[in-house]
């Protein structure tokens, strides 16, 4: 099989590449709805079908988390995983099994997995179980295209400006050259089209498209940033917006 890249928002690795995550699972409905649950284009999205060729893919892909149902024909999942811990690679299991079987649990944390799925597999289990080991957070809110001018800076007086790229209640991406490293708090402003007050909030820098490193080709130089404050007032004039540009077509 050949490994898919989804679409979607945040998560590279400490090494600054897409995280690679390996499912692997004998039935093929059980692995399409699986790629459903990760749509972002920093998610490098690895299948295999069997044991045989999980290890061949780790092998050669090297993959950052792997999801593996324990009952397969050829080697076993727990098989797979005890190969895996026991070879001394720093990869982390996730075991997918029928739902509540002891004797299966058992099987799995012997085999040293790092966490354990039931099926069916419920998708915020799913994500949570990615998201507590790498950290990745799932884009769930609505992205609109919106150029707006944004003043930004680390003290309300040092304000930069720039513009807009796309937009949601939950942050914007900012095009600019004035790159700050990820997880830097800082304060943005910005008047939304057609809308009466400014927008103000403490914001956290979560991605960044370096000119070194291009995640997202068909985004400028910039970083997206997170909104951490929005009073309510500010929040609900935001998802009005939002929703009067979606329902315009305008979806980022």
């Amino acid at each position: 099989m050949k490994d898919v890249k989804t679409t979607g928002s945040a998560g590279l690795n400490d090494f600054g590449r897409a995280v690679k995550i390996l499912l692997v699972d004998d039935v093929e409905l059980f692995l399409e709805l699986e790629k459903t649950f990760f749509r972002r284009d920093d998610v490098d999205l690895l299948v295999a079908g069997n044991g045989e060729q999980a290890l061949t893919v780790i092998a050669d892909e090297k993959p950052d988390l792997v999801f593996l149902d324990l009952h397969m024909p050829g080697i076993n999942g727990d098989e797979v995983c005890r190969r895996i811990k026991q070879s001394g690679q720093q990869l982390p299991v996730v075991m997918v099994i029928q739902q509540r079987s002891p004797e299966d649990e058992q099987l799995c944390r012997d085999a040293g997995c790092d966490d354990i799925l039931f099926k069916p597999v419920r998708r915020r289990d799913f994500i949570a179980a990615a998201g507590k080991i790498l950290a990745i957070r799932e884009r769930i809110l609505p992205r609109i295209d919106a150029s707006l001018r944004i003043s930004f800076g680390l003290q309300p007086k040092k304000y930069l400006e720039n513009f807009s790229v796309n937009l949601s209640e939950g942050g914007l991406f900012i095009a600019t050259g004035a790159i700050l490293t990820v997880g830097t708090l800082l304060n943005v402003e910005f008047q939304l089209t057609g809308r009466t007050g400014p927008i103000q909030s403490v914001a956290r820098v979560v991605w960044v498209n370096h000119p070194d490193w291009i995640r997202r080709p068909k985004l400028p130089v910039g970083m997206g940033v997170e909104f951490l404050d929005l009073g309510s007032e500010s929040l609900e004039m935001l998802q009005l917006f939002v929703e009067d540009q979606i329902s315009d077509g305008r979806v980022g």
